[in-house]
C-alpha cells in the first residue's frame, strides 16, 4: 500500500506541475496581450539611475506620469543593478522573478498553515496568479512579493520560542525597504511584553523584535551613509508626505483612509481616519499578540498582516497580496465558504469597474460604486473580526508553539 500510495503521490506532482506552468504561460501571454507598462519597476530604475549619478532622489520625477521617489533610500540602493540592463531584459526578469517569488510565496504560506504537500503548493500557485493583487503586482512590476516572502521566510521558519541568529533579518530588511511591514517588528515586541505580563517567557519573542530593529537600523544607517542628503530628507520631510504616494480617494487606495475619503467625499479625511486607524491597529494588534500567545502563529501573522494593509495611509490593491496565505488559513481551517468569498472578492477585479482616473470622480460615488470600491477593506475588517471569534480560549497551562 506504501507503494501504491508513493506512486499514486508521484503521477500527481508532474500533473501540479504541468497545471502550474500552464497557468504561468497563459498569464505571461495575457500580460503581453494587455501591454502591460510596469510603470513602478521603470520608477525603480530611474531612482538608481539617480543614485548612479548622485542626483537628488526625491525631486525625482520619472515616467510619463511624472512619478516620484516614495521609498526609503535603502530601497533605492538595491534598484541600483536595474540600471545595469536594458528595459526589455529588466522587464523580463521582472515578470520571471515575481512569478518565482509567488511560487516562493505561496509555499511558505502553505507552510505557515501546515500544509506543506508540493502538488498542493502548485495547484494553489496556479490559481493565485490570477488573483487582482498579484495580476497588478506583476503588471507594475512591484516588490509586493519580494517583501511579503522576507517576512513569511522570517516568521514561518521556526517555532515561536525557538528564534535564532537569523530570526528577524527578513521583516528587518522588508521595512527597511517600505515602512509598513515595521508592524510585524510591533506585533513581535507587544507578544514579548505580554507574555512577560502573564508571567511567561517574553524573550524569544523580545530577541526576534530586537532582530528586527537591528537589521532595519544597520540598513537604514547604511544608506544614511552612502545617501546622506536623501536620507536626511526623507527621515526628516518626506516620510511623513502621505500625498506625494497618491491621491487618497483613488479607487486603488483600499486602506481605511481610502475608503473614508471616497465615502465622505473629501481628499483628507483627516482626523476621522486617524481615529479609526488607531482603534484598528489596536484591536488588529490585540488579537494577533492574543493568536501568538495562544499557539495560532498562522492566524497572528494573517492578522498583523491585514491591519497592516488597513491602517497604512495608503494601501494599493496591489498590495493585498497578503490575500493568498489569508485565503490558504480560512480554508485549512474549516472556514471553506469564507475562504471561497474572499477568493471570489480578490480575483473579481471589482474595483476597477467602478469610474476613476481623471477628473477624481472617485469624490462622487454612488452606493453601489463605493460598495465595489470598498470590497478588499471590507473584506480585511470581517477577517480580523473572524479571526477573534475563531481563537480558541486559553487552557491551563497551555504551551506556546508554531501552528
Amino acid at each position: 500500500m506504501t507503494v501504491i500510495a508513493f506512486s499514486e503521490a508521484r503521477r500527481r506532482v508532474p500533473v501540479a506541475l504541468g497545471a502550474c506552468l500552464l497557468s504561468f504561460t497563459a498569464f505571461w501571454v495575457a500580460q503581453r496581450a494587455a501591454h502591460v507598462s510596469m510603470i513602478d519597476l521603470m520608477v525603480y530604475r530611474a531612482e538608481g539611475a539617480t543614485v548612479r549619478a548622485g542626483g537628488d532622489l526625491y525631486a525625482l520625477r520619472t515616467t510619463a506620469a511624472h512619478l516620484p521617489s516614495t521609498y526609503p533610500p535603502f530601497a533605492a540602493l538595491l534598484f541600483i543593478p536595474l540600471t545595469l540592463l536594458d528595459v526589455t531584459s529588466m522587464r523580463t526578469l521582472a515578470t520571471a522573478g515575481n512569478l518565482v517569488l509567488l511560487l516562493v510565496f505561496v509555499g511558505l504560506s502553505m507552510r505557515l498553515v501546515g500544509h506543506t504537500r508540493v502538488e498542493h503548493v502548485l495547484w494553489a500557485t496556479a490559481a493565485a496568479v490570477w488573483c487582482e493583487p498579484v495580476w497588478t503586482t506583476v503588471r507594475y512590476g512591484q516588490v509586493n512579493l519580494l517583501l511579503a516572502v522576507l517576512v513569511l521566510w522570517d516568521l514561518s521558519r521556526r517555532p515561536a520560542e525557538r528564534p535564532d541568529r537569523w530570526a528577524g533579518v527578513g521583516v528587518g530588511l522588508a521595512a527597511a525597504v517600505k515602512l509598513t511591514p515595521a508592524l510585524f517588528a510591533v506585533f513581535l515586541l507587544v507578544s514579548g511584553l505580554a507574555a512577560h505580563l502573564a508571567g511567561r517567557d517574553g524573550g524569544p519573542w523580545l530577541r526576534h523584535a530586537r532582530g528586527a530593529a537591528a537589521v532595519f537600523a544597520g540598513a537604514t544607517l547604511l544608506a544614511a551613509a552612502v545617501l546622506p542628503y536623501d536620507s536626511w530628507r526623507f527621515w526628516t520631510g518626506m516620510v511623513f508626505r502621505t500625498g506625494r504616494v497618491g491621491q487618497a480617494e483613488e479607487t486603488a487606495n483600499q486602506a481605511l483612509r481610502g475608503v473614508l475619503a471616497r465615502l465622505l467625499h473629501t481628499p483628507d479625511p483627516g482626523a476621522l481616519w486617524a481615529a479609526a486607524a488607531a482603534l484598528t491597529a489596536v484591536l488588529g494588534l490585540a488579537v494577533a499578540v492574543t493568536a501568538e500567545l495562544r499557539g495560532r502563529r498562522a492566524w497572528a501573522v494573517a492578522v498583523c498582516a491585514v491591519t497592516a494593509l488597513l491602517i497604512s495611509p495608503v494601501s494599493w490593491s496591489h498590495h493585498w497580496v497578503w490575500c493568498v496565505p489569508v485565503v490558504l488559513l480560512l480554508w485549512t481551517r474549516g472556514h471553506r465558504t469564507v475562504a471561497a468569498g474572499t477568493l471570489l472578492v480578490f480575483c473579481s477585479y471589482a474595483l476597477w469597474w467602478v469610474p476613476h482616473g481623471h477628473g477624481r470622480p472617485e469624490l462622487h460615488q454612488n452606493a453601489v460604486a463605493l460598495t465595489l470600491s470598498a470590497l478588499y477593506t471590507v473584506t480585511g475588517v470581517l477577517f480580523l473580526a473572524l479571526a477573534r471569534t475563531s481563537l480558541p480560549r486559553p487552557g491551563p497551562g497551555q504551551a506556546v508553539t508554531n501552528e
